[in-house]
């Protein structure tokens, strides 16, 4: 899932080429618009609010985590945090 940005031919063709299907609205300058899936186009949103409210927690925003695993481990806590609160996703 991706907006306008990634809408290149080049991108296109090495996702189709691992077997995942693109989805992501065409730029307005291509010559053929490509078809798009508006349900799981707009289900982005709920991941962007995700990544919004997690970006709350400063550590996560600045990585100060100096390993993956801990990173990781305050990643699920923050986001087990956020889905606890109460947020409709």
């Amino acid at each position: 899932m991706g907006d306008k940005a990634y809408d290149s031919d080049a991108l296109l063709a090495r996702i189709e080429a691992q077997g995942m299907a693109a989805v992501s609205p065409s730029r307005s300058n291509r010559k053929a618009a490509r078809p798009l899936d508006a349900a799981t186009y707009w289900a982005r949103n709920v991941i962007e609010r995700l990544f919004g409210r997690l970006k709350v927690f400063r550590r996560i925003a600045t990585r100060y985590d100096k390993t993956a695993a801990s990173y990781g481990s305050f990643l699920a806590l923050a986001s087990s945090l956020v889905l606890l609160s109460g947020w409709e996703a």
